[in-house]
């Protein structure tokens, strides 16, 4: 089985093309997945070469730009060519079968043309609200802890 699941941001904008051929849409990006465990002088991040095919080349070049988080599925591919002075070359990238959005507009920072971000709420117009206690003195639809923290059943 072939399956990556990466999820990560783009290092910079993705790059759409069309083939000669039959003008379909391929687009190339690289996405920075950090790493669980972190070593001393060593990267915290593995720079991944992803590659997208078709509606979802469009979808990842209209929505997506550099720094956005984003959900990759897809298949690990590996590829060779020989340049124009005949050396070989290698890549291994991942080749996205699906690609989602991990935050919302609002958490990146990004607005759309024309709006503004609410204004923060000042702390003197912020409420805590209490519960209403009950006949017993507990607040409704709680029961109360034991003196030891247990919880009562």
């Amino acid at each position: 089985m072939n399956k990556a699941i990466l999820i990560g941001r783009l290092t910079k904008d993705p790059e759409i093309r069309y083939t000669a051929g039959n003008n379909t849409a391929v687009c190339q990006f690289t996405v920075a997945v950090d790493r669980r465990f972190k070593s001393e002088n060593q990267p915290t991040a593995d720079f991944i070469p992803i590659v997208a095919w078709r509606q979802t080349a469009e979808f990842v070049s209209k929505y997506f730009t550099k720094g956005s988080r984003i959900a990759i599925v897809g298949q690990i591919q590996t590829r060779s060519w020989d340049d124009a002075e005949g050396k070989k070359h290698y890549v291994t990238e991942v080749i996205a079968d699906e690609v989602e959005f991990c935050e919302s507009k609002r958490q990146e920072g990004n607005y759309q043309q024309g709006m503004t971000p609410p204004p923060p709420v000042p702390p003197q117009a912020q409420q805590t609200v209490q519960q209403p206690k009950s006949e017993n003195g507990f607040t409704d639809g709680y029961f109360p802890l034991d003196d030891d923290g247990d919880v009562p059943f």
